[in-house]
């Protein structure tokens, strides 16, 4: 096939042509790759640079991890404040966030109130450090991860980058669970959850492999069809909805249980805040951050409390419904699909799209996970944004077909430990812009030269002090920190919020010493 002659390409789309960095006046690209072509690295380089302007070609994003100048951005007509609000609605109105708040009746013994107030302060909590951490796409031009070099070094980054990749990749797998067992509940076992992890893995493959214009697209209408499905799961499951259901266990482990869940809510939300600029970094230069930061805790709060409460219904009704409580037992994605059981065929139907729409979810980690693979180092800028995207949903696809049958455990431990790392790098960031940058602004342009970048030293030694606290305070089911164990039965899950607060206290002392020392 040959391609149009004039493609619609994303502005800000342009061939890369070697440049000079004052890091080694050595010939690189503007990610920073070798181009020098008697070199064998040189020459794959040129290689990769042919492949991303065919990809170009046919209206894929070449574009990698290099910032997005203020020249080359889109107006506001192109992408306006109700898009950033609808995108976020549609990455979040998904079956996973309901099999979630399943969570908190079903696992932590909650009751309706209790599971719905923990889960709505613990995700708004959450939702203020995702929106913040938008307002970066547009002032900076950077990607997240890249942003995360300001704030803990060139070389400390890398191990941010790693956990954010380890992240989105978790919770693309869970994504793939959730919609393979709605899909193999849907046909009553005809279709295996094999094949329905496979059917979202590919989709979300094509369309992230197209890149930034087009998943705008998609997610400016994907929120309409989940909307309407998950409107009629509210009227036909409702009245199985036991809201006046009691929390269990004594003083000291009903308040265990309620941190715990509280946690994993405010952790799945603040873990988004690992790829939250990606997303804008087309928009103007000039894009008042209040803004920003106002439609992006609009899109999140009202789409997470939407699916919440659908799961903590759900669960709750296991109490009553026998139905539900055989359901459950089956999978989560089953539970989903018993509350469509009264519309016979168009509830199966329904929960054809509800598994469809987790597409809208997997599309923010498969993308993320593709740029942030480029940050790991030269030789990795090297590889287009397609080939990392192509591997990342190869992996998680794969790690899919082998915890299918463990969703709830891959929820409660992996989701609370993984946002632990986001906390502790949301309390770094915090005090290094509002603190020691409240006077001098950062260079966005330095965002690929090592040596005027910081140091990174009191961001790792802050870093690592608040994982130890968190460590310490952790509850999951394989390990319980002596800190948690003092309270209730089974612990409490205190790992975000300890290790936020020893991060913060360490922070600015040791920061204080290395300006000091280094002069940096």
């Amino acid at each position: 096939m040959e391609p149009a002659r004039q493609p619609s390409i994303p502005r800000g789309e342009k061939t890369t042509h070697p440049v000079l960095t004052p890091n080694d006046g050595l010939p690189v690209s503007e990610n920073g790759a070798p181009t020098n072509p008697s070199t064998f690295a040189g020459r794959l380089h040129v290689q990769w640079k042919r492949f991303e302007r065919q990809l170009a070609a046919y209206n894929l994003e070449a574009r990698g991890i290099q910032r997005v100048e203020p020249d080359e951005r889109h107006d506001m007509h192109t992408l306006g404040y109700t898009q950033v609000a609808l995108l976020w609605t549609s990455f979040n109105l998904a079956a996973n966030n309901i099999t979630l708040g399943m969570l908190g009746p079903a696992v932590f013994y909650l009751g309706f109130l209790d599971s719905t107030l923990c889960a709505v302060f613990g995700m708004f909590i959450g939702c203020l450090a995702v929106a913040y951490i938008a307002t970066f796409g547009p002032k900076s031009g950077n990607r997240t991860m890249i942003f995360a070099r300001y704030i803990m070094g060139w070389w400390p980054s890398k191990l941010i980058v790693i956990l954010n990749i380890i992240v989105l990749l978790g919770y693309a797998m869970i994504d793939c669970v959730v919609a393979g067992q709605i899909l193999s509940a849907v046909s009553d076992n005809k279709i295996s959850v094999v094949v329905g992890i496979v059917i979202v893995a590919v989709i979300t493959w094509g369309i992230t492999t197209f890149g930034y214009q087009v998943f705008h697209y998609y997610e400016r209408y994907s929120w309409l069809p989940q909307l309407i499905v998950l409107c009629i799961l509210y009227g036909v499951a409702g009245p199985n909805f036991n809201i006046y259901s009691k929390s269990e266990g004594d003083a000291a482990t009903l308040a265990g249980n309620r941190l715990s869940f509280f946690g994993l809510t405010l952790a799945a939300a603040i873990t988004y805040g690992g790829g939250a600029a990606d997303y804008f970094v087309y928009y103007p230069e000039d894009t008042p951050r209040w803004k920003i930061f106002s439609v992006t805790m609009i899109g999140l709060s009202l789409s997470f409390t939407f699916a919440f409460i659908i799961g903590i219904g759900l669960a709750s009704g296991m109490f009553v419904n026998p139905a539900y409580e055989e359901a459950y037992g089956t999978s989560q994605g089953a539970l989903i699909v018993e509350g469509y059981r009264p519309l016979g065929t168009f509830g199966s139907f329904c929960g054809v799209i509800v598994a469809l729409g987790l597409v809208g979810n997997l599309i923010p980690p498969t993308y993320s996970s593709g740029i942030d693979a480029q940050i790991l180092g030269r030789w990795a800028a090297v590889v287009p944004r397609i080939i990392w995207n192509t591997i990342g949903v190869v992996i998680y696809t794969v790690c899919a077909l082998a915890g299918r049958g463990h969703l709830a455990e891959i929820f409660t431990n992996f989701l609370a430990l993984m946002g632990y790392w986001v906390s502790i790098w949301m309390a770094i960031t915090l005090e290094e812009h509002f603190v020691f940058r409240r006077k001098t602004a950062f260079n966005w342009a330095v965002w690929n030269e090592k040596k005027k970048l910081p140091l990174g030293i009191a961001a790792l030694i802050a870093f690592l002090i608040g994982w130890t606290g968190a460590i310490l305070c952790m509850a999951q089911v394989w390990y319980i920190g002596p800190i948690a164990k003092l309270v209730g039965e089974y612990g409490a899950d205190m790992g975000n919020y300890i290790g936020f607060a020893w991060a913060a206290l360490v922070y600015p002392p040791v920061r204080l010493w290395e300006l000091k020392k280094f002069r940096r």
